[in-house]
């Protein structure tokens, strides 16, 4: 006798409830494969390789005892710049910054819909905590979290992420904060305070890259750089996808891989090879093609469905370059794609993306679910504060002795200077009383 049972009202074979069962407990969660390789020039990239990490700051770390509901992975790549200080930093205090910034007791989809957020409250943090060192030195960021099929990445500087998917279509993770290749950037930078020109000898033409002055650096955003000016920033460009359970391949890198290697090149050299090998045919190819002229370093990470142990074969040549993100019209299986392995069509989904440098746009996003705010705490360096100290993010009105939830994000009264000097307000306030006239 065929059993059925009911739902909402309408009849379904138990044995498809069965196997749709059985095909979401196989895809759950992907297998992350990773390999690095490094050519050393200056010595001042660094990588971070965390294949198995809690999700809670109060979880006993990595590791292999750590269960896969409360896991994350995490890999990023930190180019460091006149100096190795910022980067190191980075590398040993970034990720306790951010996963600080997301509240306790969220769902796994509420963790997920929160990252964004925290990554923005986490670089601030760490770029706030390190310029109080007094170094000088800066660093680039790439840092990527998989949270079983979804990507997010957060990105400063010109560092970048690519990924492929199982079909072979290309997409960008991650932004160019050159000057040279953001005029948005540039605007911001003068408008905040900033000057951003080319080296000028003797009165002649501009030569070299935009720079900005004071300091001359070519970034728009980095984590350090005290020497430069608030103006250039460490809030991050975020993007988060999720991958269909065909899974793909990332392919982290400084600028010492894209200087010398188009993205198309990269991936045409790593076919058929597992990540390690990969990381390393990419560093040795943009080595020979421009010679060791900066620090070259590469991160490939394969996701992949469970128990399968290299990624497809793909054609050279097949990548196709996704400017737009096809959506998933349902998030059910047809019992057709069922049959085929529970494998659904290879198709990235965007979930977000936000690049703006304003801290207020970025720590005001509307989440499903309010517990999902620290309200008593400063958004950024999680400072617990009493009613009424604390700044609205939407401007300088006091937060009133009852918490308005309406009404935040909040500031610290130091993170409210940090934002302002970011948005070049403290410049322009000394630029006026530079200029008052002196009273007869």
């Amino acid at each position: 006798m065929e059993m059925h049972a009911d739902v909402d009202g309408c009849s379904v074979p138990l044995a498809v409830l069965l196997k749709r069962e059985l095909c979401n407990q196989k895809v759950e969660r992907p297998d992350i494969l990773f390999g690095e390789a490094n050519k050393s020039k200056k010595g001042e990239d660094f990588t971070l390789l965390v294949p198995r990490c809690h999700r809670t700051p109060g979880g006993s770390g990595g590791g292999e005892n750590a269960g896969d509901d409360d896991t994350i992975s995490v890999f990023a790549i930190f180019d460091g710049h006149n100096g190795s200080a910022a980067a190191i930093y980075t590398r040993e205090n970034l990720i306790s910054s951010v996963l600080a910034a997301i509240p306790p007791n969220l769902t796994s989809e509420e963790w997920k819909a929160a990252l964004p957020r925290a990554l923005v409250a986490g670089f601030v943090k760490t770029d706030k905590d390190f310029q109080g060192k007094a170094a000088r030195s800066g660093t680039t960021v790439t840092f990527v979290i998989i949270d079983g099929w979804v990507v997010t990445v957060a990105s400063v500087g010109d560092s970048r992420c690519i990924l492929e998917s199982a079909e072979g279509s290309i997409y960008f993770l991650s932004a160019d904060h050159r000057l040279d290749a953001n005029e948005e950037e540039v605007e911001r930078v003068t408008a905040s305070g900033g000057e951003v020109g080319r080296i000028n000898i003797a009165g002649g033409a501009g030569i070299g890259p935009l720079r900005c002055w004071p300091g001359g650096l070519c970034l728009s955003r980095s984590i350090g750089d005290i020497d430069v000016g608030e103006f250039i920033v460490p809030v991050p460009h975020v993007k988060q996808v999720k991958l269909s359970n065909a899974g793909g391949r990332l392919v982290i890198a400084s600028d010492g891989v894209w200087d010398a290697l188009h993205f198309q090149e990269a991936l045409n050299y790593t076919r058929g090879l597992p990540a390690e090998a990969a990381a390393n045919r990419i560093v040795k190819e943009a080595v020979t093609s421009k010679g060791l002229r900066d620090d070259t370093t590469c991160i490939v990470v394969d996701i992949l469905p469970p128990e399968k142990l290299s990624p497809p074969l793909k054609r050279p040549g097949k990548g196709v370059i996704k400017a737009l993100f096809r959506r998933r019209p349902s998030d059910e299986m047809s019992e057709d794609q069922m049959d085929r392995g529970c494998l659904e069509t290879d198709v990235v989904e965007e979930i977000y993306e936000e690049g703006s440098a304003m801290l207020a746009r970025r720590l005001n996003i509307n989440y499903p679910e309010g517990n999902m705010f620290k309200l008593h705490d400063c958004a950024v360096c999680q400072l617990e504060m009493k009613p009424g100290e604390g700044t609205s993010v939407h401007g300088n009105m006091p937060k009133h002795s009852r918490v308005d939830p309406w009404g935040g994000p909040f500031l610290c009264s130091s993170c409210q200077l940090k934002k302002e000097a970011m948005e070049g307000k403290l410049h322009s306030r000394n630029s006026q009383s530079a200029v008052q006239p002196v009273p007869k």
